[in-house]
């Protein structure tokens, strides 16, 4: 398979230089009469000027003649180059490719929406130009492939897959990493060198999102009230034990049930508890 070789082409203003000549010396020929002569450099000026090209900077120009590759120009100025080459310009540049949320499934099968931004650059224009039809096009469908294949690979999260070492959602670098090198592997043959790939959206699927939220809700409820209760029961014991040592209160074992009890509900309920004050005697 070949391989991108530059070339150095000659400098454009030299040649611009033989085309004024040129174009004198056909003018002088049909003045004098020398129509042969005149008709001559006349094409040899129109060829001339046919083969003056310009490469802009982070731009390059590839060159084919009658089939077969002659090289590329890399070099940014004014060239000139065979008048019969095919030129092809390839832009240098990194560019930006920010795809639209996609619908996919993820690992247990629950529909998600997923979008990525990828940055890019041509590194090899033989490559590019030669071994895919249109490189730019094959940029944009092989990273969509690479994304569905890795959102296939991941849960959304752990929610129901609880095994789960990474997730999209909290998958962070790792997940980015994995995006990159699987868009690059595939993007190689066209020569394109990948900078970045980040996923920049993720989020179920409008027939399961509210679902989702409502469980996502619940859960977090659940482990909230966990950590209350879990709070609560250290409160109760301190309080007991605090009440034990400094010998404020004897209580048995009915009153310490009924201490639990209201402090239970106190500290665990949703609303503030609206006090009663007992003006008998404990055992009122």
């Amino acid at each position: 398979m070949k391989q991108e070789f530059t070339v150095k082409p000659v400098s454009g203003y030299l040649a611009v230089l033989v085309a004024i000549l040129l174009l004198g010396g056909a003018v002088a020929g049909f003045y004098y009469e020398f129509i042969w002569l005149g008709f001559l450099l006349t094409l040899l000026f129109v060829l001339t000027v046919i083969g003056l090209t310009i490469v802009y900077p982070n731009g390059s120009c590839v060159m084919v003649l009658f089939g077969a590759y002659k090289g590329t120009i890399r070099d940014n100025g004014f060239f000139w180059v065979n008048p019969f080459y095919i030129k092809r310009r390839v832009s240098l540049r990194a560019r930006n490719f920010d795809s639209e949320p996609i619908k996919v499934n993820d690992k247990i099968g629950n529909p998600i929406k997923i979008g990525f931004v990828l940055v890019w650059k041509v590194s090899e224009t033989y490559k590019a130009v030669f071994e895919v039809d249109d490189y730019q096009h094959f940029v944009l469908v092989q990273s969509d492939a690479a994304l569905r294949k890795l959102a296939g690979l991941y849960p959304y999260d752990n929610l129901e897959d609880h095994e789960a070492v990474m997730t999209l959602r909290s998958g962070g670098e790792e997940v980015n990493d994995e995006l990159e090198r699987e868009i690059r592997e595939r993007l190689v043959i066209a020569g394109i060198e990948v900078i970045e790939a980040r996923i920049n959206y993720i989020a179920y699927a409008e027939e399961i999102a509210n679902a989702m939220l409502r469980r996502q809700q619940a859960t977090a409820v659940v482990a909230a009230r966990f950590k209350i209760v879990e709070g609560a029961v250290s409160m109760v014991q301190m309080a007991l034990e605090q009440l034990s040592d400094k010998n404020i209160v004897e209580l048995d074992e009915e009153k310490k049930a009924s201490m639990v009890s209201n402090l239970m509900v106190v500290l665990c309920g949703d609303k503030d508890a609206t006090p009663v004050v007992n003006t008998g005697t404990l055992h009122s």
